[in-house]
């Protein structure tokens, strides 16, 4: 079944020698898969695996993965205290300058770039390494549970879409049909031949019949396939617009504008499948 790409999961959990740790993944239309990372710096040290785990589970779309930690409290040996030393006098120097009265937090100090020294973060991150990874993974099963919701109302409606589209087709076929025989009556041979070749878009409703049924029959299987549904779009975009060009009947160029109008709005609805 296909997936929309829109979708949102979280989860959060205490984890040792970490904190609380909250997992808040979202992700949204794009053309290739764009994987966006927020880690805490004690975690950068992750940042290709959390991808890895990423990409295996979603081939396409815009996904932002927001890790935060809420820590119980941080070893003193874990800190620069020269460097806080030096952040400290710095912004007193700046609070003194600009007759500042609002106070910087400790909290506020320890998390300064390079405060918290980086052997220690890296070692408290591989270690929490197994226990984030779980947390990742139920928040990204979150986020596809709502992909595969949204992707099997996608379906549907795309369905019905595609049967108006076929209802059509065969609508301005037996038009064209009723059409031909009164525009060429009384003509000569060559005369019909020449408004035949002007007029007849037999071989137009037979694609897009075609590409109707194919586009119809796509939403049923489970892999990525919003490129190919977009690009079987497009290929009945062509054939209407060549229909709509060759039509010469009011009522068929009034059919074609609907079909027109049908197949735009499949392709919006398209470019937000996975």
């Amino acid at each position: 079944m296909i997936k929309s790409m829109t979708g949102f999961g979280s989860r959060e959990k205490e984890i040792t020698s970490l904190g609380k740790a909250c997992v808040e993944i979202r992700s949204t239309n794009h053309k290739f898969l764009d994987i966006v990372l927020y880690l805490p710096e004690e975690l950068a040290v992750l940042e290709d695996k959390i991808k890895k785990d990423i990409a295996g589970k979603i081939k396409r779309g815009r996904v932002t993965c927001v890790v935060s930690v809420i820590k119980k409290r941080i070893r003193s040996d874990f800190i620069n205290k020269a460097l806080l030393k030096s952040y400290a006098q710095s912004l007193k120097n700046i609070k003194r300058q600009l007759s500042l009265k609002s106070e910087v937090s400790l909290d506020t100090l320890i998390h300064l770039p390079g405060v918290l020294l980086t052997s220690a973060n890296k070692k408290s991150a591989k270690k929490s390494w197994p226990q984030l990874r779980i947390l990742v993974s139920k928040a990204l099963d979150d986020l596809m549970r709502m992909r595969q919701k949204e992707g099997r109302a996608l379906a549907v409606l795309l369905k019905k879409k595609a049967v108006f589209l076929q209802e059509r087709v065969n609508k301005i076929n037996k038009r064209f049909t009723t059409v031909i025989k009164e525009k060429i009556r009384g003509r000569d041979a060559e005369e019909r031949a020449a408004f035949l070749k002007e007029t007849d878009i037999t071989e137009e409703l037979e694609r897009l019949s075609f590409h109707a049924r194919n586009f119809s029959s796509r939403l049923s299987k489970d892999k990525t396939l919003g490129k190919e549904l977009d690009f079987i779009a497009q290929e009945m975009q062509r054939e209407a617009n060549t229909m709509g060009a060759k039509s010469c009947d009011t009522r068929i160029s009034a059919e074609v504008v609907q079909i027109k109008s049908q197949i735009e709005k499949i392709r919006e609805q398209a470019q937000n499948i996975e």
